[in-house]
């Protein structure tokens, strides 16, 4: 069961490597769940591995009946990425996670300089909800249900997400 990535990445997408990268991972994403702070090494490994060769893709899919602050976190990025941060937010708020809430999340804008009354209001107007609502959508759309759920060049992958099976997964 081929279940593909829709839409395809774009524009809108927050991508690390280059657009052209003849090698592409997705990762649906929840800002609290343990198993998406797990896999945040293993991408690491990963990017480090392949370089740029890949063009790694994340979009949201927070999951508030299990993980209640996800959402907001969802939000908070992007008013990061808003202001030209969303991977340097991304990456402060996994390393955060244990501790996660709504302080942790304007203290860790504040640590990165950004604008935190900015951010604040944009999470209180809701500002980007349309944005995390696509990609969830977009998550419903290609049969992601859960976090982290990867796609390979497009297609989901099932299996163990360890640096060697989603390398072999690349290069296959």
């Amino acid at each position: 069961m081929d279940e593909l990535l829709s839409p395809p990445l774009e524009d809108i997408d927050h991508t690390r490597g280059e657009r052209g990268a003849p090698l592409q991972l997705v990762m649906f994403g929840d800002f609290q769940c343990p198993f998406c702070l797990g896999a945040q090494s293993v991408l690491r490994r990963v990017r480090e591995r392949l370089g740029d060769q890949l063009l790694f893709g994340f979009r949201h899919l927070p999951i508030p009946e299990r993980h209640p602050l996800a959402p907001l976190a969802a939000e908070a990025s992007e008013a990061a990425a808003a202001q030209g941060s969303f991977w340097e937010y991304h990456d402060a708020l996994y390393a955060n996670q244990p501790k996660l809430s709504r302080e942790t999340m304007l203290e860790v804008a504040r640590d990165l300089g950004l604008d935190v009354d900015r951010v604040t209001a944009e999470i209180e107007s809701g500002a980007h909800r349309d944005r995390i609502a696509r990609d969830i959508a977009s998550a419903e759309a290609s049969g992601a249900t859960g976090t982290p759920t990867f796609f390979v060049n497009g297609k989901r992958f099932f299996g163990a997400y360890d640096a060697g099976s989603l390398v072999e997964a690349l290069e296959a």
